[in-house]
């Protein structure tokens, strides 16, 4: 497993009964996780003294209980010099996932040890953790996500991390429309990032589902790969793509580049007992 383990303003601090207790900077959050299957005693105080709490309903989805959260606050991956805003979203999201950081820390080290410059085209692209990640490493990076709100919180994050002159190209766009359009153009990128929902719509509507959509665009993704990739990453939360999955679809469309692929869990460790919560899967191909 890749454990997301350099956060200081970040941390699980328990699991139990289908919930977890997390710290995000000074601000104590309890969320649902369905990982968590196990009943164990909840005896750290952040359970009763928590700043907020979302309460999953039976009849799906849920919603927030606030005792004491600002609107908005922000936490710094100090390993990366990463600042980013938080806020209590839809489904109990913040604008983060910590887990991710096991990734950036990753390809970071593989853009500032290729020794040239390296173009990456982030789809999916949220509020930009991986965006600014790969910025602040050198490259440069056309951001795309269909979402308007999610493309400006992530200009809001880069200029908090310093980054807001970065060679960051923002775009609000389908992802998939984008990469026809790429190929059509001829344009090329070192390196390709994707973290896809398992249903999603475009900004014209267009309906994304993860099991019919994800192989094409993979396959297409290939075709706008420079002539020497650097690097390729699949991210997945969804049920049923598991590490394995991911590698056998990277190692499907990569092959004719060489190059090595691994796949694994990505993880946050647990403070209280010891033990690593799994947040999802990646698959990797690099060079």
């Amino acid at each position: 497993m890749w454990i997301a383990d350099n956060w200081k303003d970040y941390e699980v601090i328990d699991c139990s009964n289908g919930e977890k207790l997390e710290r995000w900077g000074s601000c104590i959050l309890v969320r649902p996780d369905p990982q968590v299957i196990w009943d164990t005693p909840k005896t750290h105080p952040g359970w009763k003294k928590r700043n907020a709490h979302y309460h999953r309903s039976s009849r799906g989805g849920g919603e927030w209980e606030f005792f004491d959260l600002p609107e908005q606050w922000t936490i710094r991956y100090s390993h990366l010099n990463l600042t980013f805003h938080l806020k209590p979203f839809r489904f109990k999201h913040t604008g983060l996932f910590p887990e991710q950081a096991a990734n950036w820390d990753w390809f970071s080290e593989k853009i500032k040890k290729a020794g040239r410059p390296v173009r990456v085209l982030n789809l999916f692209a949220y509020t930009g953790g991986a965006t600014l990640a790969a910025a602040a490493a050198g490259a440069h990076v056309t951001h795309v996500d269909a979402a308007k709100g999610m493309v400006q919180w992530a200009k809001e994050n880069a200029a908090a991390s310093g980054l807001g002159d970065a060679p960051i190209r923002w775009l609000v766009d389908d992802c998939v429309k984008f990469t026809e359009r790429e190929i059509r153009r001829g344009n090329t990128y070192d390196a390709i990032i994707m973290d896809p929902p398992s249903y999603g719509r475009g900004p014209k509507g267009e309906v994304w589902k993860i099991e019919d959509a994800i192989h094409p665009l993979v396959q297409m993704c290939t075709r706008i790969l420079s002539d020497q990739p650097l690097f390729f990453l699949i991210n997945s939360y969804t049920t049923g793509l598991q590490p394995a999955v991911l590698a056998y679809l990277l190692g499907t469309e990569m092959k004719r580049y060489g190059g090595r692929i691994t796949a694994e869990e990505i993880g946050l460790p647990v403070s209280i007992s010891g033990l690593v919560l799994p947040c999802g899967a990646s698959g990797r191909w690099e060079s």
